[in-house]
């Protein structure tokens, strides 16, 4: 099996704001596109060609794996061919879209495009499908639901390690869900042939019009074939919410700072004898540390960044290229920050920054904030309730209390907020707005928008006669 084929399509409604104006495989992981991550993953493991599927924003997943994905950490010995399905009509659809790219191959393997996989569990895929009998057209890896809602997710029961009994979204009493496919060429068939509508579903679940791939797996059940199934063991994240974000990027910083045990600088690269670092640095060509720094952990450093002046790193990090940080700022456990980004003068920051975001002067943040983003002087979130609990979103429409992450903030890209505006937990910013100067921000805020306060002025006669005078 050498080749592999990356659905990337769907809209990423869940996900607002910010599937507005990316793709979700593009969503910054590590401070690289999580697409990056599968592809990597790829590579390591011999396959040669990748067919990426891409949605209506294919041109950026087209963009950065121009060249052969020379930007991405593939090499030149790997194919990387980028297609478009711009009306996103479904999975299995997606899938079709690729055949003709996929070539006479007669296995191959399926990722979802917004998923974080663990390379053990991969293998373990391409393993157990190599072991299939003549009455088994495919493999899947499967995640074990253990505390998430079955009724989010197309599940399955597993009995003697094969796939028993697809149902979409059900209300309860189903152990598994999809997470990666491996196929012979034979599965064809029942992806082109998939009805467009998911049948198997509890009464009143009202499954939407959309050609999903596990309602063509279910066909092939129904026509007599077993599916071996695969747990994982490893990491898996699916990007579906916005709180997903800050999770994969726990998991990878985790991860790739664990790995360090030395001190590695790259050509320029310097530390100031004043720094004080408990931990290992990994630092890119022409970055610096500078006087009287410190960090408590191991942190992963891009090209040309500084970071100097009394700056605190809490825990572990990975940081982008040509960013700034300085002047007494504060970075919490796990916090990632993209490329071209300033954190200045006592800022503090937990969560995770994409691309050219700009935090400054006393101002405080936990969540996730999108790309080209400026946050005024003093913006402050409210990250702890008062009652202590956890906050209730609404994606798209539905409530939802997330079990990580539910008081963060999420604001979208090309968002700016004014002078000492406060944001309430779990409030979300759309793309393209502003949020005033002095604004007590207790709801979700709709894609370009404008909110400030208007305010009313009292005049009175003051002066000296006020005092005796």
């Amino acid at each position: 099996m050498k080749t592999a084929i990356i659905l990337a399509a769907g809209q990423g409604s869940k996900m607002w704001p910010y599937a507005e104006i990316r793709p979700k495989a593009m969503l910054p992981v590590g401070v690289k596109p999580i697409i990056a991550h599968q592809v990597e993953l790829l590579q390591e493991q011999g396959f040669t060609k990748v067919v990426i599927v891409g949605g209506k924003l294919h041109g950026q997943l087209r963009n950065y794996f121009r060249e052969n994905g020379k930007h991405s950490g593939a090499s030149r010995d790997m194919e990387i061919i980028v297609l478009a399905d711009e009306k996103a009509q479904g999975t299995a659809i997606s899938l079709t879209a690729a055949r003709s790219a996929a070539g006479d191959e007669k296995a191959f393997l399926v990722l979802y495009g917004d998923t974080l996989l663990d390379r053990a569990d991969i293998e373990q895929l391409v393993a157990s499908f190599g072991r299939r009998t003549e009455r088994e057209l495919a493999a899947v890896l499967v995640n074990p639901l253990q505390e998430q809602s079955s009724s989010d997710w197309i599940c399955c029961k597993l009995e003697e390690g094969l796939v028993q009994h697809i149902v979409g979204h059900p209300r309860g009493d189903y152990t598994h869900r999809f997470c990666a496919f491996a196929f012979s060429d034979a599965f064809w068939s029942y992806v082109s042939s998939n009805s467009g509508l998911f049948t198997s579903v509890q009464v009143g679940m009202m499954p939407p019009l959309e050609a999903h791939l596990e309602m063509s797996l279910l066909d092939c059940m129904n026509d007599g074939y077993a599916i071996r199934a695969v747990e994982t063991t490893g990491v898996f994240v699916d990007l579906d919410k916005p709180w997903h974000i800050l999770l994969a990027n726990e998991l990878v910083a985790r991860s790739s700072c664990e790995k360090l045990n030395s001190n590695f600088l790259g050509e320029g690269a310097s530390i100031d004898p004043s720094a004080s670092i408990d931990g290992f640095v990994q630092l890119g060509a022409g970055s610096k540390i500078g006087r009287n720094v410190i960090i408590e952990g191991n942190i992963i450093v891009g090209n040309r960044t500084i970071i100097e002046n009394g700056a605190i790193l809490k825990g572990n990090h990975i940081i982008g290229n040509d960013t700034y940080i300085g002047n007494y700022c504060f970075l919490s456990e796990g916090t990632t920050v993209g490329d071209h980004c300033v954190i200045n003068h006592c800022a503090e920051l937990e969560g995770v920054i994409f691309d050219t975001v700009y935090l400054y002067h006393y101002m405080e943040f936990y969540g996730v904030i999108g790309t080209s983003t400026d946050l005024g002087a003093a913006t402050v979130c409210g990250t702890l309730r008062f009652d202590d609990g956890r906050t209730t979103h609404r994606i798209k429409g539905r409530k939802e209390t997330p079990r990580e992450h539910s008081d963060a903030i999420y604001l979208g890209d090309f968002v700016r907020t004014g002078v000492n505006a406060i944001l309430m937990p779990g409030v979300k910013v759309g793309i393209y707005s502003v949020v005033g100067s002095g604004v007590i921000l207790e709801e979700d805020v709709p894609n370009r928008t404008l909110l400030y306060v208007k305010q009313d002025l009292v005049r009175k006669e003051w002066g000296p006669s006020r005092y005796g005078w």
